[in-house]
């Protein structure tokens, strides 16, 4: 099976419209099993929050997930499936951004060393694409062309152990992974082992090695997903999909350590949570005052401050995002507006965000958007 086809692009184009500074390509990462065909753009104004449709980037299978390069010029998407190239692994892919339009053209796709890959990210050098594999357990390290292309993994690490809920955490499921802000390391959290792991970090060899200590626990059954930095990076914030909660740790960037602080609750007090709920996706607002999480069964964004001295978390509001199973969503880089992504009812959901309160106010805006799960922003050239 081609997993990739020829890039397909809406006649909506940039160059009849002037950018300015402040408006932002919107990539869209979906799930192709039904209606979707892969990679979407949408432009973004974050003078004004309008966002345009633009069509669909890039053909491609199951882009839940996307990275953009430090140069701006490539934007990476994992092809979350089990069987790639006749192995049981799924695949990454590389593609060039054309700025001025929002096209997506493929440079070429490596494997994962890993089924279901679900998290990508490119190190601040440019030089390594780090990958996490849910469905096998592992993470993998793929080297970066200057051309942008992809090579084969340089390094690959499978994830062991299990934790409390049997029907969850029977085996490892990397779900998240990313650099520390010094590049020194890099962190991964594993929704199945109630861990996030660290492991030593080489840029230019592309190399991943167990760190002492390896890890920082979270609350038994918690379930991590997603994890971001505060932006002074001294803490970690992680969203726990099983428990519907979000961990505070502190980061000793030293030494590589996690040390766990505090654990709140996503949802209101009165809300009790089923199996059928979970988070999802987790931003820190770029002002450091602020952090967001998202909840699928509830359908909301939870809102949360953070304390200045501590770092730890306290709730502001939940707000709905108007649509089901709100999978992803991502704050645009001017800090102003929060699109949020509702995977099975097939909507993009604009909020604006008040600077000094964190809270969110809806634009009005819903658009169409075929199984919406991450978004990533561009800088339009």
């Amino acid at each position: 099976m081609a997993w990739l086809a020829p890039v397909l692009f809406a006649a909506v184009a940039l160059g009849a419209d002037r950018a300015s500074g402040s408006d932002y390509l919107a990539y869209i990462g979906t799930y192709t099993q039904k209606n979707s065909k892969g990679i979407y753009v949408f432009r973004l104004n974050s003078s004004t929050g309008k966002l345009t449709p633009l069509g669909l980037a890039a053909e491609t299978t199951s882009p839940s997930y996307l990275a953009i390069h430090p140069n701006h010029r490539f934007l990476y998407a994992v092809a979350e499936v089990n069987n790639f190239g006749g192995q049981k692994s799924g695949a990454v892919s590389a593609f060039s951004i054309d700025r001025s339009t929002g096209k997506l053209t493929l440079l070429n796709q490596v494997s994962a060393r890993g089924s279901g890959p679900c998290h990508v990210m490119v190190d601040p050098t440019g030089k390594t694409l780090l990958v996490a594999n849910y469905d096998s357990g592992s993470v993998a390290a793929l080297p970066v062309g200057q051309d942008g292309r992809l090579r084969e993994a340089s390094a690959a690490i499978q994830h062991h152990g299990t934790s409390v809920n049997p029907e969850r955490q029977e085996g490892p499921h990397a779900h998240c992974i990313n650099n520390s802000p010094d590049n020194r390391f890099v962190l991964a959290a594993d929704l199945g082992l109630d861990e996030v792991l660290v492991y030593r970090f080489d840029p230019a060899r592309g190399s991943l090695a167990p760190n002492d200590p390896p890890f920082g626990k979270t609350p038994p059954g918690a379930g991590p997903r997603h994890f971001a930095f505060h932006p002074n990076g001294r803490f970690v914030y992680v969203i726990n999909e099983i428990q519907c909660t979000a961990s505070t740790f502190s980061y000793d960037a030293q030494r590589g350590a996690l040390k766990l602080l505090a654990t709140v609750s996503t949802v209101p007090k009165d809300y009790k949570v089923t199996k059928d709920d979970s988070t999802a996706e987790i931003r820190v607002h770029p002002s450091g005052k602020f952090v967001y999480g998202s909840n699928r069964g509830p359908d909301s964004i939870a809102v949360f401050s953070v304390d200045s001295t501590t770092g730890t978390l306290h709730p502001i509001e939940y707000v709905s995002t108007q649509g089901k199973t709100p999978r992803g969503f991502n704050i645009d880089p001017t800090g102003s507006y929060l699109i949020a992504g509702n995977q099975d009812s097939d909507s993009l959901v604009v909020f604006r965000i008040d600077q000094k309160t964190g809270r969110l106010t809806p634009t009005g805006q819903k658009l169409e958007a075929y199984a919406p799960v991450d978004v990533e922003f561009v800088a339009v050239k």
